[in-house]
This record gives structure tokens, C-alpha cells and sequence, in this order.
């Protein structure tokens, strides 16, 4: 599916992945709604697109939140007369202290952003794309969600499930006229790093891993993100994004 004329609505993207993949499909001649819970940021980021000639919106939304995804996919029909692409990008960790002193609230809150954000959000999406003729929806899963052991449970098993919830859905999707894929990126160098560790950095658990890898950039991730939409051969893909390993010195 060609993006030109389309309309695209990327969750968390006032930073990171999001941001990046707003600015590609913007790039790509879509119109993209910027959808995130920090309102400067993802003004700026909109803001930014639109200086580069692109055509962009921002909307507030929690995606922990029914109520407003519904009012949001809503008002983006009723403002764009339709919807083609879904991003579901939005996502967090759940930082410090480490599992399993991690707060009660916290560990709800990751689930319902990381998992119940993104299965409302999807099936809302399948229901106003199959009304605008079709298109394509790609969520944001992770490598930790092949993981045989992280410090952060929490996030690698909400990402676990949003593989298996693409790959379920996908072709019940297919039978509307929507394609749903996923991408497992490994680390990429954004926000969500820093907030590993409480925000002051990355945790400690994570250090050893980083000495050993090249960080993907978000613009990586971004671009596998519309290789996905692009292609409407593929349908219920789970894309892998690994890391290479850090060159030594003198290799």
C-alpha cells in the first residue's frame, strides 16, 4: 500500500520509534496523526513534520485508556474522513526497582498501556480501516519477548503477548481487508533506554548487554515499520530486528 493520501495514526510518537516512523510516513506523502500523552513534545513533533512540508496533527491520548482511544479513533475519522494505517507504538518499562519489587501500580500500568493499549487500539483500527477500503496495522513487539531470562518480566511478557496477538489476529483481520504485523527490535537508542534505570540512565542489569551491541537508530526501526505497510504481501509477520555486535578495537 502506497502511504501518498493516506491517513496514519502513530501511537507514542512524540519521541523515539514513533516520532521517527510519523516522520517517514509523513515523508512518504501520508497524512499522520501524532498521538502520545506528552502534549509539548508531541506538538514539537508534529510541528517539526509540518516545517519539512509534511502533514501532521497532534492528538492527546492515553492508550491505557478505552474511553479515549475510542474518542480518538472517532475524531480522527470524523477530521480525515478515514483511516489506512495504525502504528501502535506506545509503550513502557517498568524501570526501577527491579521485579519483583516493582510497584504494584506500575506493573498495571505497563500492562495496560503495553498490552490492552495496544489490543483496543487494533481492534478499533481493523473497524475503521475496513470502512475506508483497507490498509495496514503494525504493532511494537520486542526481542525480549523471545527472551529466556531479562530483569524486567514485566515488559518482555506484555511484548510476548502483543507477537502473539498480532500473529492471532492477523488473519481474522485479513478477512476485512487489513494486514497486521509486528516488529521485534533489539535495543535502539531512544527515551525508553533511560527509563530503564528510573530515568537517569540505563538500569545496571542492562550494561553488560549494551557494551556488547551497536544500538539500532530509530529510523531503522522506522523503516522496517513501513517495509510492512509498503507490502501487502505480508500479513501476520513477526519481524525480528537484531542487533550487531560492538567492533572492538583495532577490528
Amino acid at each position: 500500500m502506497d502511504p501518498k493520501g493516506r491517513i496514519a495514526l502513530v501511537t507514542g510518537a512524540a519521541s523515539g520509534i514513533g516520532r521517527a516512523s510519523a516522520r517517514l510516513l509523513a515523508a512518504r506523502g501520508a497524512t499522520v496523526v501524532l498521538a502520545d500523552l506528552d502534549r509539548a513534545a508531541g506538538e514539537e513533533a508534529a510541528a517539526e513534520i509540518e516545517s519539512r512540508g509534511g502533514r501532521a496533527r497532534f492528538l492527546q491520548l492515553d492508550v491505557s485508556s478505552a474511553d479515549q482511544l475510542e474518542r480518538a479513533f472517532a475524531t480522527v475519522v470524523e477530521e480525515h474522513g478515514g483511516l489506512h494505517v495504525l502504528h501502535n507504538n506506545a509503550g513502557l518499562v517498568a524501570g526501577q526497582p527491579d521485579f519483583p519489587e516493582t510497584a504494584a501500580a506500575r506493573i498495571a500500568t505497563v500492562v495496560a498501556v503495553n498490552v490492552g493499549g495496544t489490543f483496543v487500539a487494533t481492534r478499533l483500527a481493523i473497524e475503521a480501516i475496513a470502512r475506508s477500503g483497507g490498509g495496514a496495522i503494525v504493532n511494537m513487539s520486542s526481542t525480549l519477548a523471545l527472551a529466556t531470562e531479562t530483569a524486567d518480566p514485566v515488559y518482555a511478557a506484555t511484548k510476548a503477548a502483543v507477537k502473539r496477538f498480532t500473529e492471532l489476529s492477523a488473519p481474522i483481520a485479513e478477512a476485512r481487508g487489513v494486514r497486521v504485523n509486528a516488529v521485534l527490535p533489539g535495543g535502539v537508542d531512544t527515551p525508553i533506554l533511560a527509563k530503564t534505570g528510573g530515568g537517569a540512565g540505563p538500569a545496571d542489569w542492562l550494561a553488560p548487554r549494551l557494551e556488547q551491541i551497536q544500538l539500532l537508530a530509530p529510523e531503522q526501526i522506522a523503516a522496517t515499520v513501513l517495509a510492512l505497510i509498503e507490502d501487502e504481501r505480508r500479513n501476520g509477520e513477526t519481524v525480528v530486528v537484531r542487533n550487531r555486535p560492538r567492533r572492538g578495537p583495532g577490528r
